[in-house]
């Protein structure tokens, strides 16, 4: 159908409803023609004339809508030569005007002079605030190695990924002058707070100021008339939980990722953790308002220090804050949105013949609607490492494994049982084998096998030179059970043998634990090589390089990959407006020829 065809049928199709409409709007049609004419000596139309007057104005706007698409048409046909698209231009408009087209990062930063004058400027800072400068800026080797070495990942310090000087800030203010003190000598600024990340998110590739986050740890208000709590981003989120325990227990933050993770870092990477089943991400509404630093020193507030559970005005800051991996500024108070804890919990745990087995459970379950909290896939070498690491001072069936978190009622949590058990033995699990309890103390018994996952592969894997690469991915649910058997063969054949698996099954998040001996550079290429397969055999089954770690600097060339090239150049063009110095967190996030992570 042309272009014409289609405007010509839609303003007929306009047309003839008119005489098959509704009687309301008949009615004020014909309303309408009787004012038009109510100077008219007859008076009050017949019914007939109304009919006539209705189909006549119906004519007219048909007329009108023609004669304006044909000239609209005329126009254009003679603009581009005949050729009309309605559903957007086939090409690209020019890039002038636009600055940001090819926008590129800037990576020039002071000289040594320069860097050593702004720590001087940093102690002088710091005194003139009636503190001592040494409890504040430091230059300690110890403490810039913690900075340069991703104890988490796979980096290894070396000249050039170590910061210059560690500041401590104790509040806003603190994170302005640090800022401004940046600008002015051109040096590059990582936040660091709980250092949980594990994609190098915290190590210094330019050098520059390492801004230590840690002590920004209070509680500045709690509501819990309205659920949410006002906090310092260096907090942690188990911190949080506790101060809301000791004040009522009612409340609680959803979003649980690894032990020692703080606000905000979750904020910088996205995180989500075992409870994004039925909580969301760090993406959803967790994050009422955020007081950020830009790249500037100014301050701004993401929702103006509204409270407020939802909010259409204007478009959401806070949201591109999320993810950006601390490169558009440093959030340093953040309004959190609590969840009521339910009034009854449990646990279960059950093991299956093979991966698709449990995968097919979890997709029954979820279909069910019943109340679950965390759906948790342990494959068998995972349990092999944790009764090997004799962490939680019992075993499991050494097979691929479900772990479920309940919560509700305690009529929802007995239905939940039914449902699980049901749907576990249908999948091939022995229902002998599916363990489910609602005693506190019990529960958390089983519960501490999947809590023990990390620590278990790390305590099993302490011989000299040997570190746990632990990366994630995230499919769709159904394509799950795949990219974990296609990922097992691929460990298998390529001789990490020791490799574990843990996944969130309930949202499709695949994490892979793979001890390796970062001394040896075959097989650091090796284990390389595999993570690379691992991204990309997730993206090619529709899924994403990474669930809820975060880009940093680990995978930025799978980000390339997985975006469309309008996507990462409207992501810098952003960077570059809040940022154009590329002072805040650079060689993280985005890809660019300018700058390539090394492992």
């Amino acid at each position: 159908m042309t272009a014409t065809q289609r405007i010509t049928s839609r303003a007929l199709g306009a047309a003839r409803s008119l005489s098959g409409t509704s009687a309301p709007a008949r009615r004020f049609m014909s309303s309408s023609a009787r004012r038009q004419n109510s100077s008219s000596a007859q008076g009050a139309q017949t019914s007939a004339s109304s009919a006539s007057n209705t189909r006549n104005l119906g004519l007219g706007l048909l007329a009108l809508g023609l004669g304006a698409n044909a000239y609209h048409l005329s126009q254009q046909s003679s603009a581009k030569g005949n050729k009309i698209s309605l559903d957007g231009p086939t090409d690209l408009p020019g890039s002038e005007g636009y600055p940001f087209a090819e926008p590129r990062l800037p990576f020039s930063y002071g000289s040594k002079q320069d860097f050593e004058a702004a720590i001087e400027e940093l102690k002088s800072y710091f005194t003139s605030q009636g503190e001592d400068w040494d409890d504040h800026v430091t230059t300690d080797e110890d403490e810039l190695e913690r900075r340069g070495l991703d104890e988490n990942g796979h980096r290894s310090s070396s000249e050039g990924t170590k910061p210059s000087v560690a500041v401590y800030v104790r509040d806003t203010p603190n994170v302005q002058a640090v800022i401004r003190i940046a600008n002015k000598y051109r040096m590059p600024i990582v936040p660091f707070s709980g250092g949980t990340s594990l994609e190098g998110h915290y190590v210094a590739p330019f050098a520059g100021i390492s801004i230590d986050m840690s002590r920004m740890d209070k509680v500045l208000a709690f509501h819990p008339e309205d659920g949410d709590v006002v906090v310092q981003a260096g907090i942690g989120w188990e911190n949080v939980n506790h101060y809301c325990d000791k004040n009522g227990g009612q409340l609680f933050f959803p979003l649980d990722p690894g032990p020692g993770a703080t606000i905000g870092g979750m904020i910088g990477t996205g995180c989500s953790g075992t409870n994004a089943v039925r909580y969301g991400t760090a993406r959803g509404e967790h994050f009422l308002d955020m007081k950020v630093v830009l790249a500037n020193g100014e301050v701004i507030s993401t929702r103006g220090g509204g409270r407020a559970r939802k909010s259409s005005a204007g478009f959401d800051i806070g949201k591109i804050i999320v993810g950006a991996e601390g490169t558009l500024g440093i959030v340093t108070e953040v309004t959190l949105r609590l969840a009521p804890r339910m009034p009854a919990d449990a646990v279960a745990v059950a093991s299956f013949p093979n991966v698709e087995a449990a995968s097919q459970t979890v997709n029954e379950v979820l279909l069910s609607g019943i109340p679950v909290q965390c759906i948790e896939l342990l494959d068998y070498k995972m349990i092999q490492t944790i009764n090997k690491s004799n962490l939680c001072g019992r075993t499991y069936d050494e097979k691929d494994s479900l772990f479920f978190k309940l919560s509700g009622g305690e009529a929802a949590v007995a239905e939940a049982k039914e449902a699980i058990t049901r749907a576990s033995v249908k999948f091939g699990a022995k229902k002998e084998s599916v363990e489910f309890e609602t005693d506190k103390v019990k529960a958390g018994k089983i519960w501490e096998g999947r809590k023990a996952a990390l620590w278990a592969v790390a305590s099993t894997n302490e011989a000299p030179g040997v570190k746990v690469w632990t990366t994630d991915v995230c499919v769709p649910i159904s394509a799950l059970p795949r990219l974990v058997r296609e990922s097992q063969e691929d460990f298998q054949k390529s001789g990490l043998t020791e490799t574990a698996i843990v996944g969130h099954a309930g949202d499709g998040n695949f994490h892979a634990l793979i001890p390796f001996n970062a001394e040896d550079p075959e097989q650091t290429k090796i284990t390389t090589d595999v993570v690379g397969r691992l991204c990309e055999r997730a993206q090619k089954l529709q899924g994403t390089c990474t669930g809820e770690h975060g880009v940093g600097m680990g995978k930025i060339e799978y980000l390339e990959k997985e975006l469309p090239a309008g996507t990462v150049r409207v992501m810098k063009a952003i960077k570059l407006a809040l940022d154009p110095k590329n002072l805040l967190n650079p060689g993280k996030l985005y890809p660019t020829p300018d700058f390539t992570p090394v492992h």
